[in-house]
């Protein structure tokens, strides 16, 4: 359960009680409206969105209650936390594990992982971004409904991954459309008719079939990274899906491996970092 205490300043004497948490401390619309059924008080009583708040007011919301948690508990499962807080909890993720069930894992997740960890508090399962099953990484989930509307899109984060050949410049950017490639779920291609897709990219590391890269991207598709390196012919070293090899590595070297947090309510910005995992330096002198 988090619980949060607002002292209403001067200078918002008169303001409505739902602009002020809005405007004020970013809460959403939505929540705004679920709060209107319970879990706020002005000075201990109930208040309506729609009443003003006085300066001085005392204004005290509890986040989590009558929260319906749907995610099977699996307490065998063991994924090292990187960081906690009353708001977030950021995992690093192993490869070969899913971050929601789904038919085909449906209880060896993240998400099962998170239900177990937090079944006593019944909290509910957030992820605030997704990775692939064999994407290694930091991976954060919200531990409330604030703390989600007041992340989500606004994470900047760091990938690195090991191309199968050898980039040939220090530095650039793939701007290229993306779309699925018909008749399947999954597969992606580059394709005019598709969304926008920006990837930027810099040299790490250069062997002599191997380049190491740090990327970041200024959108979020779906395999974006894996799609956009192998339209340049450097594909993921073990990404088979789009034309890789498993002979160094046996799934694709993709890592989130560094996150910029802005603030939260009793916590400034931060950045997390998750180290390369073992597969991954293997393919070069990682230090």
């Amino acid at each position: 359960m988090r619980e949060l205490v607002y002292e209403v300043a001067s200078e918002d004497d008169g303001m409505l009680l739902q602009e002020y948490l809005k405007c004020r401390h970013g809460y959403s619309r939505r929540l705004v409206i679920k709060l209107k059924q319970g879990g706020m008080t002005v000075n201990g009583e109930h208040r309506r969105m729609v009443d003003p708040v006085a300066a001085g007011d005392i204004i005290r919301i509890r986040l989590g209650e009558e929260e319906q948690v749907n995610l099977i508990p699996n307490p065998g499962l063991q994924v090292p936390v990187l960081y906690e807080d009353e708001d977030i909890i950021a995992f690093d993720k192993p490869a070969n594990m899913s971050v929601h069930p789904c038919t085909l894992y449906y209880d060896d997740t993240l998400g099962n992982f998170f239900a177990a960890r937090f079944q006593e508090e019944g909290l509910v399962f957030r992820p605030l971004y997704r990775l692939d099953r064999d994407t290694t990484g930091i991976c954060v989930s919200a531990k409330n409904t604030l703390a989600a509307g007041l992340l989500m899109g606004k994470l900047t984060k760091t990938y690195y991954a090991v191309a199968e050949g050898v980039l040939p410049d220090d530095s650039g950017t793939i701007d290229a459309p993306l779309i699925r490639v018909p008749g399947s779920i999954i597969t992606r291609q580059v394709d005019p008719a598709g969304q926008r897709a920006v990837t930027h990219y810099r040299v790490l590391q250069r062997s002599d079939t191997h380049t190491l890269l740090a990327l970041t991207l200024e959108t979020g598709r779906t395999h974006q990274i894996r799609v956009h390196l192998a339209y340049l012919g450097f594909p993921l070293a073990g990404d088979t899906l789009y034309g890789g090899h498993t002979d160094r590595i046996a799934r694709q070297a993709l890592h989130c491996g560094e996150l910029e947090l802005p603030p939260l309510p009793g916590r400034p910005a931060m950045t997390l970092s998750a180290p390369l995992p073992e597969d991954m330096r293997g393919l070069f002198a990682c230090r």
